[in-house]
């Protein structure tokens, strides 16, 4: 009996003594990433994602500039339709010589061009320009002016050219403008350019044309002679030989006086 209780202590020791191996356990790996949790809407649908707008575009801050185009676009049109100067070039460079109607020019003169002179006859005034004090033309209203402006490019030899290229190639124009001597800045073709481009101011052009291919009832058209007119300058001015007008008005001479009402169209 004692010897098989001494068998049993012996045995229980071994077991105990023996190598233990440790018991690990494995801990369960979790996702860390957040679930995925799609919202529908009534109708089960998964909605989408909103565009991102883009940001908008803010409407262009009305400038000088605007209010002169305004005031004078008509004018511009009705001198193109008689004298075929570009309307887009007449009001660039009513905008860029009379610095949009603020220059001391347009205010004391009414002279939107930067017309010098040139043995004219009518009021004067003196401004500092390439040279102190020169002589410009003054004007008793700005739409004189404009008239003026048109006399001036289609009565001078030197802008015959100008009147070969397309009507709405102000482009060429602004070039040529500066290569007949109108200004002496080299990048004038460039400013006018830039600013009836930068104002949309071939729509005016556009706006002449289109009516100009519309059918049209002759209408009577009359000029009252002011300081200044000649029968040559008028021909040019409504596209009329000096012998045609001298026939609608039974002239016999080519002396004009101021106040004088000739028939240029007749129904």
């Amino acid at each position: 009996m004692k010897k098989r209780v001494l068998i049993i202590i012996l045995l229980s020791f071994v077991f105990a003594c023996g190598p233990k191996k440790g018991i690990v356990t494995k801990k369960k790996k979790t996702d860390t990433k957040p679930e995925k949790v799609e919202v529908k809407n009534d109708t089960g649908a998964v909605p989408t994602k909103a565009p991102i707008k883009a940001e908008e575009k803010l409407p262009r801050k009305r400038t000088s500039v605007d209010t002169y185009i305004n005031t004078y676009a008509n004018i511009a049109m009705a001198e193109m339709r008689i004298s075929k100067i570009p309307a887009s070039i007449t009001l660039a460079q009513g905008i860029l010589e009379s610095g949009s109607g603020n220059g001391r020019l347009a205010k004391e003169a009414n002279n939107h061009f930067g017309i010098k002179c040139h043995g004219w006859k009518g009021a004067k005034i003196y401004h500092d320009d390439d040279r102190s004090q020169e002589c410009f033309r003054k004007y008793k209203t700005a739409s004189t002016s404009y008239k003026d402006h048109s006399e001036f490019l289609t009565g001078r030899k030197r802008y015959a050219n100008l009147f070969r290229l397309k009507p709405n190639d102000y482009k060429g124009w602004a070039r040529g403008l500066r290569a007949a001597g109108y200004a002496t800045d080299r990048k004038y073709p460039q400013k006018l350019i830039s600013l009836i481009e930068r104002y949309e101011l071939y729509k005016y052009d556009n706006q002449v044309l289109g009516n100009s291919t519309k059918n049209k009832t002759t209408a009577s058209i009359s000029h009252t002679v002011i300081k200044g007119d000649t029968l040559y300058s008028l021909s040019r001015r409504y596209g009329l030989t000096v012998e045609a007008i001298k026939q609608k008005n039974s002239l016999t001479s080519n002396d004009l006086t101021i106040g004088q009402v000739l028939i240029i169209k007749s129904e």
